[in-house]
């Protein structure tokens, strides 16, 4: 595993991590990214499958499942997550109970994700957020992945290829993009409750 340039800002109310894959595996990941038949993302609500709610979220996603092409990015991911777990937070995690979201956020559309936290209706407690970035910052405009951090509102950066991870009880935000394509991957890692 690369170790890239992993940032660990104790302050930030997340970590950034470049470099964990190279330019040929970014594109591996979306090119499968892109063979998959996205829908329109829902919300977690009071209902395993989420419910629709255009004044929440507007973007497209699918579902990268675990299997004989995927398992190297699965591997790198909780690699990846290990250690970022356990130089920052030292949380209780299991592993990944969820399939990895392959997320479209399109201009067109003036997509984008209002303020949320990840633990909505899920079976296993999620503990950590990670989202990959496989778009250039250059190929869309808006669309940032902004934290509220005590009256701050901080701004992930964009390069492709950076892991932004986060506690998943953090406040964010995808901020409207208003022209371009941005795609991420959105991951989730488990454990027991917190105590």
């Amino acid at each position: 595993m690369s170790q890239g340039n992993g940032q660990y800002g104790s302050t930030l109310p997340f970590a950034a991590w470049g470099g964990a894959f190279t330019p040929a595996e970014l594109d591996r990941i979306e090119a499968y990214g892109d063979g998959l038949t996205t829908a329109k993302a829902t919300v977690a609500g009071d209902a395993p499958q989420g419910k629709e709610d255009d004044a929440s979220r507007i973007s497209r996603t699918a579902w990268i499942a675990r299997n004989a092409e995927t398992d190297w990015f699965y591997v790198r991911m909780e690699r990846i997550a290990r250690t970022l777990n356990d130089q920052l937070w030292q949380f209780s995690i299991s592993g990944f109970s969820e399939l990895f979201q392959y997320t479209i956020y399109n201009g067109q559309e003036q997509a984008y994700f209002d303020w949320h936290v990840d633990q909505g209706f899920v079976e296993v407690p999620r503990k950590l957020s990670f989202s990959l970035q496989l778009s250039h910052g250059s190929q869309y405009e808006g669309c940032d992945l902004q934290f509220h951090a005590g009256r701050l509102v901080e701004t992930a950066p964009r390069e492709r290829g950076v892991v932004i991870a986060f506690p998943s009880y953090v406040l964010h935000r995808v901020t409207p993009i208003t022209s371009g394509t941005r795609k991420s991957v959105v991951i989730w890692i488990t454990g027991p409750k917190f105590k």
